[in-house]
Order: C-alpha cells, then structure tokens, then sequence
C-alpha cells in the first residue's frame, strides 16, 4: 500500500488498538507502531478489568481478530518512532525497528526453549519469574510469535537455530530505519506504573513481601507466576491478611502530584480477588480519600460491607519486615485520631499511573507536558493523543477517548 493518506498511531496497547481498528474499519489506512513485540499494553497483563470484570482474553482477543480481518491496518510491533515532522496532511515520520532475531515463519512449536540454556527476568510478571532468553511475550502475543533477548544470551550459542524446523530463526537479523508519510498521527502510548523504590518509607525495595498493584494483578491472573493463587513472594505461604495503601507516590509533590484516577478502583478490585480466594482474609485498606465516582460508587459498597475489610482514612508512614516474614505497618487513623501498627502477611502498594514517555528518549516533533504527558494543545495540528498518554483514565475511558481520536485523525485525513 501507498504510504500517502495514511493515519499513523504510535503504541499498540488498548488505546492504540482501538483508535487503529475504528480509524481502519471505516476504510482508512493504518499504520499501527508499538515498542514491544506484541500488542496488547498494560491491560494484557490483568486478571480482570472494569467495567465488567472480566479477563483481557476476552476484549483483547476480539481486537486481535478485527485486525487479522483488516486489510488497512499495517502493525510494526519491536519498533519506535523516532521522529515526526512536517504539517498535517504531509507528516513524515521516521521509524526504527528493533531485531527480534525470529521471523515470520514462527509457528510458536515452543521447541526452541526446551534447548535454550539461558534465563532472563520475566517482564510480563514483573520480574517475579524468569523465561528462557528466547520466549513468548505472552499466551496472548499478537502477532504470536517467540522474541530472543540478545543480551541475556550465553556466548556463541545457536542451540535453538538448531531446533526450529522452521527456519524462523535468524541471529543476524539487523536494525531497520525508514520513513513513511502519513496525513495525521495519534499518540496513544500509554503509561507505566510509578517506581515504588523511590518510596523509601514504604519498604518496597527492603521488604520481601510488599509489592505493587502490578504485580498483585499479575499474582491474581492464571498466566501469573504463581498460576492465580495469591501467595506472598518470600514463602508462597498463603495471603491471610493484607494491607493496601493508596496514593503511593500519587498526589505527592515529591513524586507525583496528580491524582492517577484508577488507584483505589484497583485496590478494591485486588480485595475482591483475596476474598474469593479466602473469604475469612483480614484486608486493611490505607486511604487519602476513596475517588470512584459515578457508576461504580456500588462497587465501594459492595466491598465496604464486608466484614472482613477494615477501612482505615489515613497515610502510611513506615513499613518494615517483622518476624517471620511478616510486614509491619505504622499509619495514622485520622477519623479516630489515633496511631495504628499492624501486623500483616503482604503489602500492596498503590502506585500511581506515570506517562511511559516521562524519562525516554523524546519523539522529536511530539510535545510534552512537565510529566511527560501528551496534552492536545501543545501538538501541531493533525497531532491527537488518547487514553493515558493524554492523561491518567481507566480502560473505558481510554476506548472511548480512542474512539475520539480516531473520528479526528479521519477528519484530518479527509480534509488534506
């Protein structure tokens, strides 16, 4: 296809997979680019989301099928932006794309990893477990095809070229630079969770058994290292009682001063994941102020009544190991004025939605706020963002935004 009147979008996860599929399935061509090397973002990493509840399987799977179907979207997975210039109408835009030392021919056989002799961290579970250097991004990889993490590679080893009957295999495969043209362009690169280890109070880079909302939601999923069963990570003894504590490092001027929007619907998702494991789990949630507004203030409720949950209006401020493996928590009770220390077996740290662009290396031509966030009014026009790369939503509200984006990229389109 002609590159020209193309809409470009830059990142493959929910936000950017809607805007390709709305933007395509009126008949305009797409160029979908996403870093990794597969689609699918934060959410494929879920247990479950809102609205309904339900795991990324099944939204994510009907994505992945609308595009296979689409003849108008073209996906460069492993690849970047680099740059973006000119006007709407005539944007180029340069692209780089990243080996992943597997070709097309990949059938996903998994013969390559029984004879793969070296390990990486696993990413995808938040570096809880470890793969074989060569791996599958995950279950739900589009496109489904294994990725070889050069660095982690034993020296001179070509054990797993031997494997493949395929041929899919290629160690030389090189990096790839080109341009294309496109009439107007969407940013929809999404977020990453906030590093906790710059809360040092909060003992997550000392204490074995806090971890983040990440990595709790990845505990909770069957694709998770621990195959959905919530175990603490020091013994895998089981979760009987937890503390979550909101807002860390959100609505903080030493971190992060904005409010993440999704935080407490997280948390009290995660404690309708303990209680369906262990309805008799004593669960103590640490919070500034409980922010669920309109349809899911039912969801509070719901998890407010029950009688295991204990609701504490208060900040954090100390966490440390106890005996055991046993965390130790000191926070304020501001509603009955008085200091709480509890004993608890994990901590959950509530860490806030930061812009994946903040601290990488600048797409020249796309503009961004002092987080790192992606505001329409600063871009050329023909520039759009959406989802969380404009600012901190929740998943519906990112498709939504998305579908925005992408009635306006095709207005663009129409009119250059």
């Amino acid at each position: 296809m002609n590159n020209q009147g193309k809409i470009l979008v830059i990142g493959g996860g929910i936000s950017g997979v809607t805007t390709a599929i709305e933007a395509s399935e009126v008949g305009k061509d797409v160029i979908l680019v996403e870093k990794t090397p597969t689609l699918g973002g934060r959410v494929s990493g879920f247990h479950q989301y809102f609205p309904k509840l339900c795991p990324p399987t099944c939204g994510l799977e009907i994505n992945y099928k609308r595009l296979r179907a689409n003849p108008h979207v073209q996906v460069y997975t492993n690849s970047e932006v680099l740059s973006v210039t000119g006007d709407a109408g005539e944007f180029k835009v340069k692209v780089r794309k990243n080996p992943t030392f597997v070709n097309e021919k990949c059938v996903a056989c998994d013969h390559c990893t029984d004879v793969c002799p070296s390990e990486r961290s696993n990413d995808f579970n938040a570096g809880m477990d470890k793969t074989k250097s060569i791996f599958l991004p995950n279950k739900m990889a589009y496109p489904l095809r294994y990725v070889i993490d050069r660095p982690t590679c034993e020296t001179g080893c070509s054990k797993c070229v031997d494997a493949c009957k395929y041929g899919a295999i290629d160690l030389e495969m090189q990096v790839q630079e080109f341009e294309i043209e496109v009439t107007s362009v969407v940013v929809a690169t999404g977020w990453k969770p906030y590093d906790a280890k710059n809360l040092t109070n909060l003992g997550f880079s000392s204490v074995p058994n806090v971890i983040n909302n990440i990595m709790m939601e990845r505990i909770s999923s069957v694709s998770g290292p621990t195959k959905g069963q919530i175990l603490r990570p020091s013994d895998q003894k089981p979760v009987e009682t937890i503390a979550f504590v909101q807002c860390a490092g959100s609505r903080d001027e030493n971190h992060l001063p904005y409010c993440s929007s999704i935080c407490c619907l997280g948390s009290l998702k995660h404690t309708k994941y303990v209680l369906e494991q262990n309805p008799e789990a004593k669960i103590y949630i640490f919070y500034i102020d409980i922010r669920t507004p309109g349809k899911y203030e039912d969801f509070v409720a719901k998890v407010q009544a029950e009688k295991n949950v204990r609701m504490i209006k208060g900040k954090v401020a100390k966490i440390s190991e106890g005996e055991n493996g046993n965390v130790l928590v000191e926070a304020e009770d501001t509603h009955n004025l008085t200091k709480v220390h509890l004993e608890v077996d994990m901590i959950v740290l509530a860490t806030g939605m930061e812009s994946s662009l903040r601290g990488q290396e600048k797409i020249a031509g796309i503009e961004l706020d002092e987080y790192g966030f992606v505001p329409a009014e600063l871009q050329k026009i023909g520039i759009f963002s959406a989802g969380v790369a404009k600012r901190p939503v929740d998943v519906n509200s990112s498709i939504q935004d998305s579908t925005g984006m992408a009635l306006k990229a095709i207005q663009t389109a129409l009119k250059n």
